[in-house]
């Protein structure tokens, strides 16, 4: 990103939003790409780079769920969703499409920024601190940040960007424990505007791909009432 400005896809089909949302970005120093439907922004995601994408979920022709189903088969861009819904439901969907982030509306533009700012800065971290480091190995994982892979009793495990980097995150402190506001400032740049909640779930999806058994967990492990922590490392 550094020999351009970052590029942004917005999608969403209100033109007030389109327009409250696209100025400030560009004022920013961004370049702005807008798209009115899901079937818009898959077909100018297709034509060109981009840095991060911000989706809203209700859309005519293809909504943003799908929407992000189908960015995150093929790309691990920074995803942040926009939901005028105040169901957990649809948060929870989004993330565990692989969604990074997402915002409810009506939302002030300081935290609209903050998040944006936030997901490309943790973009950017991709071919810095990680590659310097060597694989990580824990009885049948091993994670290469060089890498940015995972395998699992030696089958590769497929893991969105935030889920790589809350692993990632235990993984080289085993044995410690964190709380949601520290993996929210660890992994999203800060705990601001964001429901804690949002740990949970990327947890979740994490055990679902890491653990043989997620009820039983060999990695990842809860600490009631605190957080969550890596195994602790073998003797």
């Amino acid at each position: 990103m550094a020999d351009r400005p970052p590029r942004i896809l917005l999608v969403d089909d209100e033109q007030s939003i389109q327009t409250l949302l696209s100025y400030p970005l560009r004022k920013d120093g961004y370049d702005v790409v807008q798209a009115t439907d899901g079937e818009q922004a898959l077909t100018r995601f297709h034509e060109g780079v981009f840095d991060l994408v911000v989706l809203d979920v209700m859309m005519p022709r293809l909504d943003g769920l799908e929407v992000c189903r189908r960015l995150r088969a093929r790309s691990e861009v920074p995803i942040i969703m926009l939901t005028a819904k105040a169901e957990e439901v649809d948060k929870v969907i989004g993330l565990e499409l692989g969604a990074d982030d997402y915002i409810t509306k009506p939302f002030g533009m300081r935290e609209f920024r903050s998040r944006v700012k936030a997901a490309l800065r943790r973009a950017g971290m991709h071919g810095g601190r990680d590659t310097a480091e060597g694989p990580i190995e824990h009885g049948g994982l091993r994670i290469d940040p060089a890498k940015r892979s995972v395998d699992v009793h030696a089958r590769r495990v497929e893991l969105t960007f935030v889920e790589f980097e809350i692993l990632c995150a235990l993984a080289r402190s085993p044995g410690r424990v964190f709380t949601r506001e520290m993996l929210l400032t660890r992994v999203w740049g800060d705990a601001s505007y964001r429901d804690p909640r949002t740990v949970d779930v990327h947890i979740r999806h994490l055990r679902e791909k890491v653990e043989s058994d997620p009820k039983r967990p060999e990695f990842l492990f809860t600490v009631r009432g605190v957080g969550y922590r890596f195994a602790d490392r073998p003797t």
